[in-house]
């Protein structure tokens, strides 16, 4: 059950990023020709649609919460006393609970990678906006 249990969240992980690379796909391109030029922007457009699948799955799919779900290897003990440990079973429940936090966590982590990548794309924009009003500037007072 472990094995679904990862495939399940992988899957759902990599759908949720898709639809979330789908939702930003125009938005993003806009930005960075704004930012970069057209001659770059589609090359930071295929970067950033790769990053969102690897930060979406890499925050979707929690290996370390899902190794609740394996058995503990045994430890030696002194004799007499008890091993604590114990392995969580998957009832459908729990399945319903993996895919809930699978699709939470995917998108929370998309939504501050998205956060970060905006921030930085606005002051860019800002930087670029200001150099290129200098920019004009001087060529109208080099015309004159």
């Amino acid at each position: 059950m472990f094995f679904a249990l990862l495939i399940v969240t992988l899957l759902v992980a990599a759908l949720v990023s898709y639809l979330v690379a789908r939702a930003f796909d125009k938005p993003i391109a806009l930005i960075l020709e704004r930012i970069v030029g057209p001659e770059m922007a589609g090359a930071w457009a295929k970067y950033m649609k790769f990053a969102i699948y690897v930060v979406g799955v890499s925050g979707g799919v929690r290996i370390y919460e899902l190794e609740r779900y394996l058995p503990q290897p045994q430890a030696k003990l002194p004799q007499g006393v008890v091993d604590q440990g114990y392995q969580l079973t998957l009832t459908p429940e729990r399945w319903v609970l993996e895919v809930y936090r699978t699709i939470i966590e995917t998108l929370q982590a998309l939504a501050w990678m998205l956060l970060i990548f905006f921030l930085f794309a606005l002051v860019a924009y800002v930087i670029v906006r200001i150099w290129g009003g200098r920019r004009n500037k001087s060529d109208q007072a080099q015309s004159e």
